[in-house]
């Protein structure tokens, strides 16, 4: 797949990297040029002078033969209009915008453009590791209805099938986390010490399945 990605400040110039080492094209817009130094002289894609939501620009990074667009510059002005640009007048599906502020973000993930809260879910994930407890979304359908969070876990839990937690709780474990990297999980997988659970549950269902998740197995048989 070919990307377009708006911004080579650390978290673009990661993703080109990244990207490019999994086989993908990858071009970078910046309107700094001395910012492509931190593409390193390995990366191989476009390094395109210019500014991210105009056409011109655009088309020179290739966002005709895109099959996704990434803007993640330090704007968040820039950041929603060049991906809406992409969506709308170029038709690309996969686009995502980074967005400082919270409230924004929210606004445009609404209006269909997917975005990363970059404050936000920095101080989200330091209080998910300082205060383990309760859910912490992660991602939520345009509606609202439907979402993945991530759930503190009772103690009680670890030794248990994953299966049994769905059964118990009633909701579907998407991955797990365990020694920070992402694993698809069986019905046989058994919670270890440490683990992240992250499930899929409607919005409505978010008090009942903490609850759930707080109590352990024997609690929940007992009920």
């Amino acid at each position: 797949m070919h990307i377009v990605i708006m911004g080579c400040g650390r978290v673009g110039s990661a993703l080109a990297q990244t990207l490019e080492g999994e086989g993908h094209t990858v071009a970078v817009i910046d309107k700094d040029p001395t910012s492509f130094r931190r593409l390193g002289s390995s990366f191989n894609g476009r390094r395109v002078t210019g500014i991210g939501f105009d056409q011109d620009t655009l088309r020179e990074a290739g966002i005709e033969d895109a099959g996704a667009f990434a803007a993640v510059s330090s704007g968040d002005n820039s950041n929603i209009i060049a991906a809406r640009v992409a969506r709308e007048m170029f038709g690309i599906e996969n686009v995502a915008a980074r967005i400082y502020d919270p409230r924004r973000a929210e606004v445009y993930q609404r209006l269909g453009i997917p975005t990363v809260a970059t404050v936000r879910w920095t101080a989200d994930q330091m209080l998910r590791r300082l205060l383990p407890s309760g859910a912490e979304p992660l991602w939520r359908d345009p509606t609202g209805g439907v979402q993945l969070a991530e759930v503190h876990t009772a103690q009680a839990w670890v030794g248990h099938r994953i299966s049994g937690l769905q059964d118990r709780t009633g909701v579907r474990v998407a991955f797990l986390t365990r020694l920070g990297e992402a694993i698809l999980p069986s019905s046989q997988t058994v919670l270890q010490e440490g683990d992240l659970v992250h499930v899929m549950m409607r919005t409505d269902e978010i008090d009942r399945v903490e609850a759930a998740f707080a109590k352990g197995p024997e609690e929940e048989d007992g009920q």
